[in-house]
């Protein structure tokens, strides 16, 4: 049987399915970050250059990547609410923000707590650790332009643009570490892939799904805010209303 997956992209009827996906995507989230946490806090053995320290890469690693990740979609969903003019892709936009923020905050913070034993300062001006700096910004930027703006829609295109000039930004901040001298390590995760002890690998996967699962799980649940505010006079949302009284 074949399912019209262009229907969903209807704010009624993206609403329910997003609530009926939300409850698995938080619990395998709960479950991989409970498991990825003792493999790599507990099982992966120490590094052979770093000691016990580098442990915080579990953590600051995934973070990092989702940091970035969800940028390039936030970017993405924006696009296509600007071009196609498409009311739930730029609810999706304005949803993926601050969880983008927060993964951002964690990759800077433990970024720090890993660079202070390793190079003996908490903060640099490395070109990595400066190019996301100006990731968070553009995630700040992004949603206080977009709350800066009564108008919706005004709201959404005006954001929409600052997120598609910001996205040159994602390519700076993971090549920077080839194109420029820095003190930041290289890529711990390449495309041609990782030269990480087993263990160490299957940690490192397991919290980066964890944290992907986490960031849709909270992704959707603040669209479903979202749409229910911009579609409260649409008779199906007063509807919605009543059932729930």
């Amino acid at each position: 049987m074949a399912i019209n997956w262009f229907k969903y992209a209807a704010p009624i009827n993206f609403y329910p399915l997003a609530g009926k996906l939300i409850p698995w995507f938080a619990i395998l989230s709960a479950l991989l970050c409970a498991t990825g946490l003792y493999l790599g806090f507990v099982v992966a053995p120490a590094d052979a250059t770093q000691g016990e320290f580098y442990r915080i890469i579990f953590i600051h690693v995934p973070s990092s990547i989702l940091s970035m990740f969800l940028y390039m979609i936030m970017a993405a969903y924006a696009a296509m609410g600007l071009i196609f003019n498409t009311r739930l892709s730029s609810m999706m936009a304005t949803a993926i923000a601050p969880t983008g923020a927060l993964f951002t905050f964690i990759a800077l913070w433990t970024g720090a707590l890993w660079g202070k034993p390793m190079w003996g300062a908490w903060w640099v001006w490395d070109a990595r650790l400066t190019s996301e700096l100006i990731l968070l910004f553009l995630y700040l930027g992004f949603i206080s332009l977009h709350a800066s703006i009564d108008d919706p829609r005004r709201a959404d295109r005006a954001a929409a643009l600052l997120a598609i000039v910001g996205s040159v930004n994602v390519p700076i901040i993971y090549f920077s570490v080839k194109w420029w001298n820095t003190l930041h390590q290289g890529s711990t995760i390449k495309f041609t892939g990782t030269s990480m002890q087993i263990t160490m690998q299957q940690a490192m996967f397991t919290m980066l799904a964890a944290c992907w699962l986490y960031a849709m799980a909270i992704a959707l649940t603040r669209v479903r805010s979202i749409i229910l505010e911009r579609e409260r006079n649409t008779q199906w949302v007063a509807e919605l209303a009543e059932v729930k009284q």
